[in-house]
């Protein structure tokens, strides 16, 4: 992919007018003309209620969709010239409930990607070990575990550590936190802001939850109906009129930290 794109050298992401349409039937777009651009190192929250469109907007920049309309640029080049198998190496990608493979050890499912690259054993195991100690599970404990063996907050601390493993510069998250308890989630909601503040990777994550929207993104674009309709900074978004924003600000408490 190409290092920079010309006229927008700090953008790691672009959409460009992108729609996608079910089946390609314009009437029944998830996403309608939505134009956004990512800056290299920045966590942008993709914010909505359920079924505004995005996960499928996630789903278009590693091309595990396609868009019907428009453009989606990855480090400048559009998901549709790139290799996808080479595409999707270099972007991490977190679920909810992390998306183990069960019959992997944990050092194994994190090792997946530098494997397919054919790393060298000892690398791999260096990098995984980092990776362990990096979201706080001790590598001489968990490494020969299996995912089952783990608690659900564990199993997401390895799926992220997965994603990181071939060291991409892009991570993509969806909802990676939404089946945990609140406590559990309120912790690993703060160890992610650290962790990411500190690898100062390029990070889009998805969430229909407010808090976690102003704790963990520099901006915050809001989807309704497949479009975009609010972009700002968490600060800023607080202070937007529009229905949508007034739908998912009016029955919280906001929280600390973030100015008003």
């Amino acid at each position: 992919m190409n290092a920079k794109l010309a006229g927008t050298s700090d953008a790691a992401i672009e959409f460009r007018g992108v729609s996608y349409h079910i089946n390609d039937i314009p009437g029944r777009a998830i996403v309608s003309k939505v134009s956004l651009t990512v800056s290299r190192g920045e966590t942008l929250v993709l914010l909505g209620r359920s079924g505004s469109g995005k996960t499928t907007l996630l789903k278009l920049v590693n091309r595990m969709l396609v868009p019907s309309e428009g453009q989606v640029l990855v480090e400048g080049c559009p998901t549709t010239e790139c290799d996808p198998i080479r595409l999707r190496r270099g972007i991490g990608y977190v679920i909810q409930e992390a998306g183990l493979f069960p019959h992997f050890t944990i050092s194994e499912n994190i090792a997946l990607v530098p494997t397919l690259e054919k790393w060298d054993p000892a690398r791999i195991a260096s990098r995984v070990a980092e990776l362990l100690e990096l979201v706080g599970l001790n590598p001489a404990e968990y490494s020969a575990r299996h995912p089952r063996e783990l608690s659900g907050g564990q199993r997401q601390r390895v799926g992220v550590a997965r994603a990181l493993a071939a060291d991409p510069p892009i991570l993509l998250m969806d909802e990676p936190f939404g089946a945990l308890d609140p406590v559990t989630r309120a912790e690993l909601q703060r160890e992610f802001s650290a962790l990411a503040r500190r690898l100062n990777k390029t990070i889009v994550f998805v969430t229909h939850d407010i808090r976690e929207a102003l704790l963990l993104g520099r901006r915050i674009a809001l989807l309704h109906s497949g479009r975009l309709v609010a972009l700002a900074s968490p600060s800023d978004f607080l202070r937007l009129d529009h229905p949508e924003v007034h739908a998912f600000t009016a029955s919280v408490v906001i929280p600390s930290g973030v100015s008003q």
